[in-house]
């Protein structure tokens, strides 16, 4: 199966073994978790925002395979993301853009259902003014980092810095440096994985190495640590694809500690993955500035990495 995104719209190649599946379940098992339910779905196939194969088609047409299942997901009629007085971390702020230091555990915007609590929210409180180019849902993100990574995140207050915050993401000039901490021992001190990112053919919420229509992801590491079992890592991203890092440590057998996805059963008491968004580095989009961030590791992780040590 292959997936192909941008803002507004989706589409996948049905692979062999979701052939015979109904289009309502499989567009709804395909989208993020909460993103929309069946029923929303089925809504969708009615109102012609699901077509298979470039025709329209009843909710309970059967998939098969090869089939091209394209996805436009319509703007809410009125989504109201209220301001929350949410305490944030700043790490910069002009009238252009701001920096923050994200918590792990913070979505950083509102789905179809989840519109509270995230980073949207308190960036509207705190700001007032953010670019409108990804919709009522998403004002200012340009990039996300997942909700139990913690560290740095740029956010557009208009469209001009929107705009060439975008551009140099695409442009892969934009500085992101992450600490990691990987199960085992790694065999080298440094190195580079180069391996395309799709979906997993066998779970389409997941992402996997996969050569069949997987997008160009190269992810560089440098070992900082070792503790025999586990090894300390700065991660430095060329490209970024959805779940990346952690991704890509689970290919080369070295998965994230904490991670409940792609990580093992046995791992360290942590909340979600050690992983930390440590450095950010951009050009100002209005002065031509070059910028860079740093964010210390969260207590968590500090505290995980001090037990290693009077091991």
């Amino acid at each position: 199966m292959s997936s192909r995104f941008n803002e507004e719209s989706m589409e996948w190649t049905v692979a062999e073994e979701f052939a015979g599946e109904r289009l309502d379940k499989y567009v709804t098992e395909s989208l993020e978790d909460g993103m929309a339910s069946r029923t929303q779905v089925q809504d969708w196939i009615k109102n012609g925002q699901v077509i298979v194969n470039e025709k329209t088609v009843k909710p309970n047409y059967k998939v098969s395979e090869g089939d091209t299942v394209s996805v436009t997901i319509p703007e809410p009629e009125s989504a109201e993301i209220v301001p929350e007085a949410i305490p944030l971390q700043v790490a910069y702020e002009d009238s252009d853009v701001i920096v923050i230091n994200k918590p792990r555990g913070m979505v950083v915007h509102p789905a179809l259902g989840h519109s509270s609590g995230t980073v949207v929210n308190a960036l509207m409180f705190h700001c007032k003014d953010l670019s409108g180019i990804n919709g009522m849902l998403r004002p200012g993100i340009v990039h996300r980092i997942d909700k139990d990574t913690s560290g740095l995140l740029m956010a557009a207050k208009n469209d001009l810095a929107h705009h060439s915050l975008a551009e140099q993401l695409k442009e892969h000039t934009v500085t992101r440096k992450y600490i990691a901490l990987a199960h085992g021992n790694l065999p080298h001190d440094q190195g580079t994985i180069d391996a395309p990112i799709g979906r997993d053919p066998h779970d389409r919420k997941l992402f996997a190495v996969t050569g069949r229509n997987g997008k160009h992801a190269v992810t560089h590491f440098r070992v900082l640590e070792r503790f025999g079992d586990y090894t300390l890592m700065e991660l430095q991203l060329e490209t970024g694809r959805t779940h990346q890092i952690r991704v890509h440590m689970k290919y080369i057998g070295h998965p994230l500690a904490g991670d409940p996805v792609y990580g093992r059963s046995k791992t360290i008491a942590l909340k979600g993955q050690a992983l930390h968004a440590a450095v950010l580095g951009f050009e100002h989009p209005r002065t031509g500035e070059q910028l860079q961030f740093e964010a210390p590791l969260p207590e968590d992780m500090e505290q995980v990495l001090s037990a290693l040590r009077q091991r």
